[in-house]
């Protein structure tokens, strides 16, 4: 789709700083990818007590020794 917006020169320069980007397409498509990533990922705050343990379950038992 092809669209004309204004975008504001500091905050473009400041993009591309931050990016590897070399269009202004690059760019902003890489900016849609990072919001859409951004706001899909879940707010792990939401799940406290959403999650029951069985009673008598030892995670530490489960641990792998680095070594």
């Amino acid at each position: 789709m092809r669209t004309n917006i204004v975008i504001d020169d500091d905050l473009l320069e400041k993009a591309f700083s931050v990016s590897t980007a070399k269009t202004k397409k690059e760019l902003i498509h890489e900016a849609l990818y990072e919001l859409i990533k951004l706001k899909k990922r879940k707010d792990l705050t939401k799940l406290s007590g959403a999650v029951e343990f069985h009673q008598g379950y030892d995670h530490k038992k489960h641990r792998k020794l680095r070594g």
